[in-house]
């Protein structure tokens, strides 16, 4: 990923100015937050999940579930939202994923996650954006 080329680039100092101290560490430096300790963790309403380094949609309310691990998880995200690459970091071999559109690290994707697909993408609730679906103006 570091020689990759994204569609949204900022500087380091953008970043910082767009992102709150904690955003930028997972982010822009691979960190990772409490688990439990985001609100979207618990957040059931529908509407789609953003990226929030860049607004790009990156999974639907629907494709969210409970996981008992503290993260919010999802078992598909939307078509192209996405990149991985292999983290090897702590000693483990895991699949780091990032938002295809900025690069920004989201979390991991792993083996364990509910039918259909069977993938459990643990993501770092401080990486996303919650936007609640509207209703409909009659």
């Amino acid at each position: 990923m570091a020689d990759e080329i994204f569609p949204v680039t900022r500087t380091d100092e953008e970043w910082r100015a767009r992102l709150t101290r904690e955003q930028y560490d997972v982010m822009r430096r691979h960190g990772t937050e409490r688990p439990g300790s985001c609100a979207l963790n618990h957040e059931k309403r529908r509407g789609v999940f953003q990226c929030a380094g860049c607004d790009q949609p990156l999974f639907r309310s629907g494709d969210k579930f409970e996981s008992g691990t503290g993260w919010p998880s999802f078992f598909d995200p939307l078509p192209g939202a996405l990149g991985s690459t292999i983290d090897r970091s702590y000693g483990m071999v895991r699949s780091e994923v990032h938002c295809s559109r900025c690069g920004s690290h989201l979390g991991h994707v792993f083996p364990d996650g509910p039918p259909p697909t069977g993938l459990r993408y643990c993501i770092n609730g401080v990486a996303l954006n919650f936007i609640p679906e509207t209703e409909s103006v009659r």
